[in-house]
């Protein structure tokens, strides 16, 4: 068998590798795998695990929707099929599954949603109607959907977008990262060693993921350090709003981030499976997070972690619970 991966980009997180460890471990049970990819834009960064496997690269394929590129990535893609010949597509998110769709298609094809845009704060209003109209039409055009998390299946469902019998929740593969010890880890981030507790936080720092609501809690919480990792659009505002606990440091290593944090928070506004609080739970660290996607799979309340609102209150006070916690 034959199976055609296609994306819009493989930035850093952990879409970039499920779907590196697809390729990776697929063609051990026969399966021949290809992955097609665009490239990363702007601020973002390619995640380091795109270096383990060998990438077909389309040239016109990014994350922003936009007519004309659209065009040539399908006609770039139409040559890769051609190549390639598989026996199944399997595309994964919005774009990609968007490009592939979006004319009638010979080679069936499976979507992953690896979560969903319908709370993203980038796409409102307008926005989120026209989205959820184009997955209602793709859906027709689609044989499985593969849903990371039981919660994203059911909100997609909602929303009228498939129907049931399309659905199955695999959740991701995840592999233990070894973690950095602490000392070195705080010379790795270049943080002070000044005795404060440290609560990680590793996300794209863009809307989505709402790094803003991490300063609002910091901003609560004087006597702790918090250290915001990741890139994005929004990298220069939170910069500038950071009250003085809080460490921007950019792109870092999980490894690194985890390492010098007594706690993962996550602030986001939507997820899919959250593959980074899964790593975090797996090296010992225990995670406080908003309720969305399927994150309450993941994070078992009050034993592993807290999950909470998105009110900057409770957050605080889930942080100040778990921090007391550990010092008895």
């Amino acid at each position: 068998m034959r199976v055609l991966h296609v994306i819009a980009r493989l930035n850093v997180g952990g879409t970039a590798r499920y779907i590196t460890q697809l390729a990776n471990e697929l063609p051990k049970h026969g399966i021949e795998t290809f992955v097609a990819t665009g490239f990363v834009q702007g601020a973002e960064v390619e995640d380091e695990s795109a270096q383990s496997i060998d990438l077909i690269r389309i040239k016109s394929m990014g994350r922003s929707i936009r007519p004309i590129k659209d065009h040539f990535a399908r006609m770039q893609l139409d040559t890769i099929i051609a190549q390639v010949k598989p026996d199944i597509i399997h595309t994964h998110t919005f774009k990609a599954g968007y490009v592939i769709r979006m004319k009638k298609q010979p080679v069936p094809v499976i979507h992953t949603f690896h979560g969903h845009l319908l709370d993203d704060p980038e796409f409102t209003g307008f926005k989120s109607r026209v989205i959820v109209e184009v997955e209602r039409m793709l859906a027709k055009k689609t044989v499985k959907f593969v849903t990371v998390g039981r919660r994203v299946g059911e909100e997609l469902l909602e929303q009228r977008i498939g129907t049931k019998d399309q659905y199955v929740n695999i959740p991701p593969g995840v592999v233990a990262l070894n973690v950095t010890p602490k000392e070195q880890a705080l010379r790795n981030l270049n943080l002070p060693d000044d005795g404060k507790p440290i609560v990680g936080w590793i996300a794209r720092v863009t809307g989505v993921k709402n790094p803003m609501l991490a300063l609002e809690v910091a901003d609560a919480m004087p006597d702790t350090h918090f250290v915001l990792a990741g890139g994005g659009d929004l990298l220069e505002k939170v910069k500038t709003a950071a009250p003085s606990n809080v460490s921007v440091v950019g792109w870092a290593k999980a490894e690194d981030v985890f390492g010098a944090s007594e706690i993962i928070l996550s602030t986001s506004e939507n997820e899919g499976m959250p593959v980074a609080l899964i790593e975090a739970q797996l090296a010992g660290k225990p995670v406080v997070a908003t309720d969305v996607g399927s994150v309450a799979e993941v994070v078992l309340n009050h034993e592993t972690g807290m999950v909470t609102n998105k009110n900057a209150g409770s957050i605080a006070l889930a942080l100040e619970t778990l921090l007391l916690d550990q010092q008895k």
